[in-house]
């Protein structure tokens, strides 16, 4: 015991010298790093700041931001032992966007996501494999499969307006939307990418899971149990799990010769009874990508609906616009669903979601990592390993005629800035790796929107920073979007 006790007091000096060395070296690579970047001259050792981020995030990168200001719009910053750079530029951005390849950057979606997504996610291929995944799945967002996509989406839609209405539609007491508005995303998800394979019992393990999953993308990357990144990692296994026992189901009744009535039957559909099986096509390999779907589709649009209800509420104009467009096609009191037809006719409603999704981008930045150096301006190359946040956010308010104003007409035939700007516009990404998903996403958000102002009154429940942003994970209104909800109608749709 004397002796240990001796060995270490020897060894102590050497063992803190090497302990400085390492924290100075540390310092020193961040600072050659940085250069002459605006970001932190001195920042904690291992950790970074990591601990400001999770604490406030919306506040860490908003001073971001404004530090990319002071510079050609990049700024730096340092979290657990990753040197990261922020992009404020939307053109430094799309150069981003524009070279996911192996030798230059490969899209993370978090900063630690492949621990927490797995091997197969959709989010973390590239190259040959990206592509072949693709192919399979872009054929599941065409015209056909979107028609049958539109009559679930608006079922589970009218199901939750119906429980509103019953609930609140008295306007005796305000409500929060954000969590209304997360559980008819959930159900309509669900419903969309498998629901003929899932009871009740599975739903709501899968919503168990989902909002274990969710706090973990905010959490510390430490992946023990009890931690709440560990859980949420256990968590996205168990769905994919979930997912898994579906695509053996779908598979089956595809083989059977039925038709396709969800996204995983449209899927497998086109692969049943093919020898040998195409790649990728494994249980496990496509319930991973119906994760990443449900991630997605789950968070982006609880965000874009939420949106939605806080800036009609607080534009009047455009809402008795929308009001008047839809009334001319289609009535909460015709008992239909809104047909194809109908819903290509609404496009103010549209341009309405585009100019949400433009002003509020669900995702405000999409990590990627430089896989090597990357010269990115003429001053500043990046170095290999950086993780890189290229800022959506920033990009739609650079650009566009009067970019903070909400004006969903410069999304008009007239005007076309969307395309005039569209190197602004990055809500759906470009490149590659541009949002498989997008036409479902915005028949989505039209959809609600349409029913929504069709069928009730709202009147937002004002407070002290009721508007500013918080990411959980995606961006949403600080109060949830509490309003008063009242019924326009005396009926509505009973599909």
């Amino acid at each position: 015991m004397v002796s240990s006790i001796s060995l270490f007091a020897s060894l102590a000096p050497y063992l803190i010298s090497a302990l400085l060395l390492f924290l100075l070296l540390e310092q020193l690579s961040y600072l050659v790093k940085k250069r002459n970047l605006p970001g932190p001259l001195f920042v904690l050792p291992i950790i970074g700041n990591v601990i400001a981020l999770i604490r406030d995030p919306t506040s860490f990168w908003d001073k971001q931001s404004a530090m990319a200001d002071t510079s050609v719009g990049l700024s730096v910053n340092y979290l657990i032992g990753k040197f990261i750079i922020y992009i404020k530029d939307a053109e430094l951005s799309n150069k981003i966007f524009s070279n996911i390849r192996p030798d230059a950057f490969q899209l993370v979606g978090h900063p630690f996501g492949k621990k927490l997504f797995g091997d197969h996610s959709l989010i973390f291929m590239f190259g040959e494999e990206h592509k072949s995944v693709r192919r399979q799945v872009a054929p599941n967002f065409t015209r056909q499969p979107l028609s049958a996509y539109s009559s679930l989406q608006q079922i589970v839609i009218l199901r939750h307006l119906r429980q509103w209405e019953e609930c609140f539609s008295s306007g005796s007491r305000p409500v929060s939307m954000r969590q209304l508005i997360r559980e008819l995303n959930l159900e309509t998800s669900q419903t969309v990418f498998v629901g003929p394979y899932l009871n009740e019992e599975v739903k709501n393990t899968i919503r168990t899971d989902y909002n274990v999953f969710n706090p973990g993308t905010m959490a510390l990357p430490i992946d023990l149990p009890g931690f709440t990144f560990g859980e949420a990692r256990r968590a996205v296994s168990r769905l994919v799990n979930t997912m898994a026992v579906c695509v053996v189901k779908s598979k089956a009744k595809m083989a059977a010769g039925e038709n396709p009535t969800c996204l995983v039957d449209f899927w497998t559909h086109s692969i049943v009874g093919e020898n040998p099986p195409p790649p990728h096509s494994k249980d496990e390999e496509i319930s991973c990508v119906l994760v990443d779907f449900l991630f997605a589709s789950q968070d982006a649009s609880t965000s874009s609906l939420l949106w939605a209800v806080v800036l009609l509420e607080s534009e009047p104009e455009v809402l008795r616009r929308v009001r008047e467009e839809v009334a001319r096609v289609w009535s909460p009191k015709s008992n239909e669903l809104i047909t194809a037809d109908q819903l290509a006719e609404m496009k103010y409603t549209r341009s309405v979601a585009r100019e949400v999704l433009r002003y509020r981008p669900p995702a405000s930045m999409v990590p990627h990592v430089a896989v090597s150096d990357f010269r990115l301006t003429e001053s500043y190359t990046i170095p290999k390993g950086t993780i890189v946040f290229p800022s959506l956010f920033d990009a739609s308010f650079q650009g566009f005629t009067e970019p903070d104003r909400f004006d969903p007409d410069r999304f008009s035939e007239t005007r076309q800035e969307d395309q005039v700007f569209k190197r602004n516009f990055l809500t759906f990404g470009i490149g590659s790796h541009q949002c498989v998903g997008q036409r479902y996403a915005m028949n989505h958000l039209v959809l609600f929107i349409a029913m929504f102002s069709s069928m009730f009154d709202f009147k937002r429940v004002r407070s002290d920073g009721c508007d500013e942003i918080v990411h959980c994970p995606t961006m949403s209104p600080k109060d949830g979007c509490t309003v008063f909800l009242s019924s326009r109608v005396v009926t509505s749709p009973s599909n």
